[in-house]
């Protein structure tokens, strides 16, 4: 439940903070009062979308904070944790969204940066609003489907069913994409084969394609590395040469060693140098024959190269292109074989996916109907106690043509206020006062499978008044029994049954506006008060007897 709310710099309130219990809270005050400053800021902390023009005028940002308990978070904290985000800290989250004029927006998760996707993920798990434009989206089948599904805890079901629609979906496109492919003649036929032989004769891959272009590198340059090299060894190794020339030198040293012992030390170095040289004109020597490429080697790698490039310049420039093109020439080819054979196997699959596919959409409207009894009749004996003495709320199903995402069959959901009067269904419903009583209806029934511990309504008493403004105000507080509950309202008889009251208060002068709320139900002059206006008359002391007895 929410257990604390921080507004700053919101519209016309500078700063107000709150703190909330469980239960029924109720929202009053003037029209116009500013009851929206409140609602915005749960808006925003949920994910909702923010305007700069709702920051508050002479100041660069506004703040909003809140502080959500769970009895149990574990779900929470799973969404949480795939976020990355930390998780809750005695079942409390905390939230702060902070709104700026010309700098980049930031949201804070558990005291850690999110995004506004994250932030919005979060809404949907705690809060649940139902706001004046609610009645209008009942009227869609869609809508009503969703209802549906979620008071019948469809979701294993429909996940389940859209798995095996997926399947079939996907099998159906791969036969219309066969049977609307291009067939090939003889001669397509022939040069398919052609091009595929021509590849698989080369036999490409990465690594051999890697050594073909090295060799020919190789082979490219062969003469005039040979040509250096060998000058490189004839220099060293050939008739006055530099080992012969050190030879010479060498023998001079050893006469100088017979006479000098320091002159030893000179010929062990000359012996030395005399050896290096040779070793180096040997393996150059040797290098240069790594180049001597026979004639055949010469013909093969240039073949193989120009094969290559050939192929290249076709099927794309790199050997990852040509692999797939390949491929793709294969299937090709594979298919234009017997693509009748393939099209006959690919229908028989398709008719065991269709037939596993309509047995869960069975099941899927079996389950529906049977929520659907059960809705309908919590439904109906609810619309009595808001005024519906002979209400009757159906939903009938329609079969579809095809298979869709959602079943076999659409459903909808029909209405009559009155005895004797054939249901309709609701997207002819003219009345705005009619409609608002039966999404009321099917919003308690709902909330018993909801677990969204905060639902909001705003004005969802509107276009009702009293008796029946009485049996919302009931409906509300039952509400709250499983749910913390907070409603903006402008009937008496609603605030009058909340264990929590606000007063939204626009206070102004000659040169400022600012809105202010506060709680009322620790006092009961103020709520005496407040209830006294709603009724007509603050200062009426017949409006204050009446407000008194709608708090007994």
């Amino acid at each position: 439940m929410l257990q604390y709310l921080k507004i700053k710099n919101l519209a016309l309130l500078e700063e107000v903070t709150l703190e909330f219990d469980s239960g029924f809270t109720a929202v009053t005050g003037e029209t116009g009062a500013g009851k929206s400053v409140l609602l915005g800021a749960l808006g925003l902390l949920s994910g909702g979308r923010a305007d700069k023009t709702m920051i508050r005028q002479g100041v660069d940002q506004l703040e909003v904070e809140g502080a959500i308990y769970f009895s149990d978070s574990e779900s929470i904290n799973s969404i949480l944790e795939t976020a990355g985000l930390p998780l809750c800290e005695e079942g409390v989250l905390l939230l702060q969204r902070r709104i700026h004029r010309t700098k980049m927006p930031r949201i804070q998760i558990n005291g850690s940066m999110a995004t506004l996707a994250q932030l919005k993920l979060l809404g949907e798990a705690w809060i649940d609003f139902h706001g004046p434009g609610e009645p209008q989206k009942l009227s869609g089948e869609r809508y009503q489907l969703e209802m549906l599904d979620l008071y019948a805890g469809n979701s294993s079901y429909l996940a389940d069913y859209f798995e095996n629609y997926r399947d079939w979906r996907a099998a159906r496109e791969e036969i219309q994409n066969l049977e609307g492919s291009e067939r090939l003649n003889e001669d397509e036929i022939d040069f398919l084969r052609q091009q595929i032989r021509q590849i698989d004769s080369l036999q490409p891959s990465k690594e051999s394609i890697e050594a073909l272009e090295r060799d020919y590198a190789r082979l490219s340059g062969a003469q005039e590395f040979k040509s250096i090299a060998m000058q490189c060894s004839t220099g060293l190794l050939g008739e006055q040469g530099l080992t012969d020339q050190l030879s010479s030198i060498v023998n001079d040293y050893e006469a100088l060693a017979k006479q000098s012992d320091e002159a030893s030390a000179l010929l062990e170095r000359s012996r030395s140098l005399s050896i290096e040289l040779q070793d180096l004109g040997e393996e150059t020597e040797r290098l240069a024959n790594d180049y001597d490429f026979d004639a055949d080697q010469i013909e093969s790698i240039t073949e193989q190269m120009n094969q290559w490039q050939e192929i290249r310049r076709k099927h794309g420039g790199a050997i990852e292109a040509v692999i797939a093109k390949r491929e793709t020439m294969g299937q090709k080819l594979a298919t234009q074989g017997d693509i009748e054979t393939v099209l006959e196997k690919k229908k028989e699959q398709l008719a065991k996916i269709e037939k596993k596919l309509r047995t869960k959409a069975e099941q899927l409207r079996k389950v529906r109907e049977k929520a659907a009894a059960s809705l309908t009749q919590k439904a109906e004996a609810l619309l009595q106690a808001l005024g519906f003495k002979n209400a009757r709320i159906k939903v009938t199903f329609a079969a579809e043509p095809e298979l869709r995402e959602s079943g076999d069959s659409r459903c909808v959901f029909e209405f009559s206020a009155n005895a004797g009067q054939t249901p309709l269904p609701l997207s002819k419903i003219a009345s705005s006062g009619e409609m608002a009583r039966v999404m009321l209806a099917l919003k308690v029934v709902l909330a018993e499978v909801d677990k969204t511990p905060l639902l909001v309504f705003d004005e969802v008493d509107a276009n009702v008044g009293g008796e029946i403004g009485r049996s919302v105000g009931e409906e509300m507080a039952k509400l709250s029994a499983g749910h913390q509950v907070l409603c903006v309202t402008h009937l008496p008889q609603v605030a009058s049954l909340a264990q929590n009251h606000f007063v939204v208060t626009k206070l102004q002068d000659n040169e400022s506006t600012a809105v202010e709320i506060k709680p009322i139900h620790t006092s009961e002059e103020e709520r005496l008060d407040e209830l006294a206006r709603m009724l007509g008359d603050r200062f009426s002391e017949s409006a204050k007897i009446h407000a008194r007895n709608l708090l007994v």
